[in-house]
């Protein structure tokens, strides 16, 4: 019986140990509350993207990894680029902003 208990105790901190694993982050993975964060803070600056007059009519890509955004598209002005910029980076969780928009 003691061995049982021993083995169940052994598989049980392997598992423990294991889930822990694959649920941190690492440089190159996100972990699971990171990969939702993320999705969150794309969706809200898209959502703001979208809302702005001056912006809803270009294409602009935003992709977040662990709260930095980065935009990517074209856009018609310097403007442009300024406005997505300051915009994304007013949206709660953003740590900070890649501007790779492209006056065309």
């Amino acid at each position: 019986m003691k061995k049982k208990n021993i083995f169940i105790r052994s598989f049980v901190l392997l598992v423990m140990i294991t889930t822990f694993m694959a649920c941190a982050s690492t440089s190159k993975h996100e972990s699971t509350g990171q990969y939702i964060d993320d999705s969150v803070i794309t969706s809200k600056v898209k959502t703001q993207l979208a809302a702005d007059d001056f912006l809803k009519s270009f294409q602009i890509s935003v992709e977040t990894y662990k709260g930095v955004v980065q935009l990517s598209g074209f856009v018609d002005s310097q403007t442009a680029v300024n406005k997505a910029g300051e915009i994304t980076r007013n949206v709660n969780g953003v740590k900070s902003v890649k501007n790779n928009l492209i006056v065309k």
